[in-house]
């Protein structure tokens, strides 16, 4: 409700703004593609109201949908936001740009811890700035599910939860599962490996209530399912709304992901956009979208500004003894990237 609000209050704030002529007065425009709600909008306003660029703001909802609007060029950003093993297939193929570090002195604040999680995919952390990060997980309600009863992703196999599971509805974040159940890793080259991968999601059909990637959460809140696959962001919000839900990460490891910022190769506005990412990165700023997402955000100004309960929680912060056991996607050759993607329709097409 606090969001809907908030887009209400935004749209009459944008309207006014139109009726005064407070457009005529942007000295240029930056132009955002981004995961759908994925920060603050008040900042938006915020930022336009200090530096006079007028942010023009287009969401998507997974990687794969942004990819060829950026390959193929069908529409001019200068800024995006995606997940880091996206990054480095950009970085690949020459679609993004090194950020200036020199025009973004707020690069101080970013956690060290999650710029080593990176390096994987950006050697020296030469194109992405880090935005949020966390973990996938179970989450479950524990008016109809016994607190400490999931332990493993193998319980979304079990058919006493028949009708009653959410699923991921994203090629790598979906694959990631059977694959840590069959011991192997969310990045294998293996067309064996994902083979059996895909056998399992397809036996696993008869027992998913949905499959779902942002409606989760609400599905949840509104107990629609007892059980679902959801990012550890989501959880707080959740929890919020409804206090019988726990979250736990499989005993069997789990995708700990990063979200970006990134320049693209074909910006004309990179001081712009250098513009947006520092502005994003001042702990005021890191505080109010944490506030508003309650996603994980690495920014050590941040921290003293936060409440210990929130430093405290492992949904957020897990310990590195859980850390150990997870792994961050990186991107694929576009040989096994194809293998992927066909096993996926063949998943999909049952």
């Amino acid at each position: 409700m606090k969001k809907i609000i908030s887009f209400v209050l935004i749209a009459i704030m944008a309207l006014s703004f139109s009726s005064c002529g407070r457009a005529s007065e942007y000295i240029g425009e930056l132009h955002v593609y981004c995961f759908g709600d994925y920060f603050d909008p008040e900042l938006m306003y915020k930022f336009e109201d200090e530096t006079g660029i007028m942010v023009v703001l287009d969401s998507f909802d997974t990687n794969e949908e942004m990819y060829p609007v950026i390959k193929n060029g069908t529409a001019d950003y200068d800024l995006i936001c995606c997940s880091e093993y996206m990054i480095s297939q950009l970085i690949a193929e020459d679609l993004i740009q090194k950020v200036n570090k020199e025009n973004i002195p707020n690069l101080k604040y970013i956690d060290e811890k999650n710029l080593k999680m990176l390096e994987s995919i950006d050697e020296g952390n030469q194109y992405a700035v880090p935005h949020t990060w966390g973990t996938y997980g179970i989450l479950y309600n524990t008016d109809h599910i016994k607190k400490g009863e999931i332990t493993s992703w193998k319980d979304l196999w079990n058919e006493k939860y028949s009708n009653q599971i959410i699923m991921l509805d994203s090629l790598r974040d979906a694959m990631m599962i059977p694959l840590k159940i069959l011991g192997c890793s969310e990045n294998t080259l293996s067309e064996e490996e994902v083979s059996k991968a895909t056998d399992l999601l397809i036996s696993q059909k008869p027992l998913v209530y949905k499959y779902a990637n942002d409606a989760t959460r609400d599905l949840m809140i509104g107990d629609a399912a007892d059980i679902a696959v959801i990012t550890s962001g989501e959880v707080l919000y959740v929890q919020d709304c409804n206090d019988h839900m726990n979250y736990v990460i499989p005993k069997e490891g789990t995708e700990v992901w990063s979200d970006c910022w990134a320049i693209t190769k074909s910006t004309k506005n990179k001081e712009y956009a250098e513009k947006f990412i520092n502005f994003m990165l001042r702990p005021e700023n890191a505080l109010a979208n944490f506030e508003y997402l309650t996603y994980a955000i690495p920014n050590t100004g941040m921290y003293s500004m936060m409440d210990k309960e929130y430093l405290n929680n492992e949904v957020l912060f897990p310990s590195d003894e859980t850390l150990e056991r997870c792994e961050t996607l990186v991107t694929l050759d576009a040989d096994t990237r194809k293998m992927y993607s066909r096993y996926w329709k063949k998943f999909k097409a049952i």
